[in-house]
């Protein structure tokens, strides 16, 4: 079972791998976006550590919807409300259960990655977030290692995509080449989730 404390360790290395990862992401970010994507996901994260260290959340749930409310109020762009969204709508499919098992994680990941789909009008294949996230959340029925493969399997499957929606969707034909910063800070999640599950 995974308690509020395991979500507290989940919400701490993610924001360790995306500080490491934040200038690749920006890199990534240049030729299709606005070359901030790893500023502004470095930036969310940090402030999201130090809200749940100052008072950390005594439920999961609790854990991520803190974690989604801080991501809304101090990331920019698009991916504030994106991952915001994601956090917070599963934190409230988890409820005020003091510990919850994998299988409830995932449903509740499912339903945050369903919201997500529903704000962005986006689906996978659109070269988005969701190209990580829906065989990330599939792969946890698996395992959490399945799962990080799976995500950053995702985040690799955009290169050759036509984006969709989203920013780089207005460049049309030159986003194909381009792997989607979006789709590889959400892969990020899935490998911060693996590496505390350990």
């Amino acid at each position: 079972m995974l308690d509020a404390a395991f979500f507290v360790r989940w919400m701490t290395a993610a924001a360790a791998v995306i500080d490491r990862e934040a200038d690749r992401l920006t890199e990534l970010d240049s030729p299709i976006g606005d070359a901030d994507h790893g500023r502004n996901m470095q930036r969310g994260f940090a402030a999201v550590v130090k809200v749940l260290e100052a008072e950390p959340p005594a439920a999961p749930g609790a854990v991520l919807i803190a974690a989604g409310r801080q991501l809304i109020s101090s990331v920019g762009g698009a991916s504030g409300p994106l991952y915001g969204t994601l956090l917070r709508r599963a934190g409230k499919a988890l409820g005020e259960a003091p510990q919850v098992s994998a299988k409830e994680l995932r449903s509740a990941l499912a339903a945050g990655v369903a919201a997500v789909g529903q704000l962005g009008g986006a689906a996978p294949g659109d070269k988005t977030m969701l190209d990580a996230l829906t065989p990330g959340v599939e792969a946890l029925t698996a395992s959490f290692d399945a799962a990080a493969t799976a995500a950053g399997e995702g985040a690799l499957a955009t290169v050759p995509l036509q984006a969709r929606k989203g920013r780089a969707s207005y460049l049309g034909e030159r986003s194909i080449g381009h792997q989607d910063p979006g789709a590889t800070s959400s892969a990020l999640l899935f490998a911060a989730l693996a590496e505390v599950a350990k």
